[in-house]
């Protein structure tokens, strides 16, 4: 497999691999089916919506789309579609969770259920993945939306989780820069030991399949030149292809500064449960949704 480095790589890929099914919670709203209309005329995914039906039927009517071969169970209360679309995953009646309107708190509850959720080995973390116009790459930004301020057993699964998507997208090591305040060694900040202790493990075979280093500053973990003018010796100086944030402040701020500044494409999962989970924004457009639905196509191609 080639190393994808653009969403346009992405479903392509997603096109050749065989149809997931995907349970939408709350699925009544027009971005949401927006972005699920065009996943299924490309062929990416297969669909089972949960939320109100005749404003699901009254939007896709209004916008003379055809809803045929997408099941759309009535369940106007989000709270409940976003139970019975977990239910349809643990049943075997589809593979991936996706959250539609529906507040993020509520769609998470269904799924870190002890008893009827979907629960995996690791904490669940979230992974947006940017296409940012002139870098030849895809950036991922960990965790930006979960985890509020991880410590370093949490950051170790987190990286995990990003370094698995990446390899989904043929990154057989990825470079992973640990994100701080300064690129040297602080005792008095926190984050520069967490990345000392992090790229330590890497390099003692404790965390596998990337190549870890910081603690880094955000210019000198994507500039080539920044890192050459602090004189930093790194293989992933300049060239990160994951950045670890330390808190969710932190990758909060530069998701949306991704976003807003740069006019990133993005697309986003939460991983470390039982199937990827597509999360994204609810303001965000069915572009970034669409992308997320590839995204979760290769990533259950990769679990299988």
């Amino acid at each position: 497999m080639e190393t994808i480095r653009s969403f346009e790589q992405v479903l392509r890929q997603a096109q050749s691999l065989p149809a997931i099914t995907a349970a939408v919670a709350a699925a009544d709203d027009h971005e949401v089916l927006e972005a699920v209309l065009e996943a299924k005329e490309r062929q990416i995914a297969d669909f089972l919506l949960f939320g109100d039906e005749a404003r699901i039927r009254d939007w896709a009517e209004s916008r003379g789309l055809d809803l045929k071969d997408i099941t759309v169970s009535h369940q106007p209360d989000p709270v409940i579609a976003c139970r019975d679309a977990v239910r349809a995953v643990r049943e075997g009646q589809a593979d991936v969770v996706m959250k539609g309107m529906v507040q993020s708190s509520d769609f998470l509850r269904a799924i870190l259920n002890k008893e009827t959720g979907l629960r995996g080995k690791k904490v669940l973390s979230h992974v947006a993945v940017f296409e940012v116009p002139g870098y030849d790459r895809l950036i991922h930004v960990t965790d930006p939306a979960l985890n509020l301020a991880p410590e370093l057993k949490e950051k170790v699964q987190i990286l995990e989780n990003a370094i698995d998507l990446c390899h989904s997208l043929g990154l057989t090591e990825p470079r992973v820069a640990v994100l701080g305040a300064v690129e040297v060694i602080n005792p008095n900040m926190p984050p520069t030991l967490d990345a000392a202790v992090l790229t330590q493990m890497n390099r003692r075979g404790q965390i596998r399949g990337a190549i870890i280093d910081g603690p880094f500053a955000l210019d000198n973990a994507v500039s080539v030149a920044s890192a050459r003018h602090k004189k930093i010796d790194s293989p992933v100086g300049g060239k990160a292809d994951v950045l670890l944030v330390p808190d969710i402040e932190a990758g909060n701020i530069l998701y949306k500064s991704m976003v807003y500044f740069a006019k990133a494409k993005i697309g986003a999962l939460v991983l470390g449960a039982s199937v990827p989970v597509v999360l994204t924004s609810r303001a965000d457009s069915h572009e970034a949704k669409l992308h997320s639905i590839a995204l979760a196509v290769l990533e259950a191609d990769r679990m299988r």
